[in-house]
């Protein structure tokens, strides 16, 4: 499934976005979005992973833009083995944290009692939350509109009267800062 041959070309978008041009970016994005996000899903199983793998992969586009090189291939191909390698990195990830929790599961499951796992819930809680605290207002905002309103990016965008590419770029920044400081605080509790 190859798309319609643009009017602008893919590598004049490609050198747009190496000098920062968000218009560029979402021209881009919204050329090849549908096509990587269904080779994700096909990856990941799982549409939330895929979204998320589909939003790095444009993050990982406007800051390596100027990377590519036209004469090696086509940016489609680029984008595409982007996505790809994005896609096998997180089936990775997600195969070592289930590693983990199973083992934390076996480990607890058969002593912990329901007010022990109230327990651990409670406290898990309380750290996710003094996290997001260290969030910036922007950040915060935009994530708990997504994660615990279910809104999408565009309906985050009208929301706040804010361009959809500052409501992406706040959402990732925070989810990056938002994982290493639960990183930091799980770490800092581990027995």
């Amino acid at each position: 499934m190859l798309p319609e041959p643009p009017t602008v070309t893919d590598v004049n978008l490609l050198h747009a976005i190496a000098l920062r041009d968000e218009q560029a970016l979402a021209s881009l994005y919204d050329r090849y979005r549908l096509i990587l996000f269904g080779l994700l899903i096909r990856i990941l199983n799982s549409r939330e992973e895929a979204e998320d793998v589909l939003q790095e992969v444009f993050l990982q586009v406007w800051r390596r833009a100027a990377d590519f090189d036209e004469r090696r291939g086509r940016a489609f191909t680029w984008l595409i083995t982007l996505a790809r390698s994005r896609a096998i990195d997180r089936l990775r990830q997600l195969g070592s944290r289930e590693r983990l929790a199973l083992s934390a599961i076996d480990f607890v499951g058969d002593v912990a009692s329901s007010p022990v796992r109230d327990a651990l819930r409670s406290e898990q809680r309380q750290i996710v939350a003094g996290a997001l605290a260290e969030l910036s207002e922007e950040q915060r905002r935009a994530l708990t509109l997504a994660y615990f309103e279910g809104l999408t990016q565009t309906e985050i965008a009208a929301r706040l009267s804010s361009p959809l590419g500052t409501v992406k770029t706040r959402m990732r920044s925070g989810m990056i800062k938002l994982r290493e400081l639960l990183s930091q605080r799980l770490e800092s509790r581990a027995f």
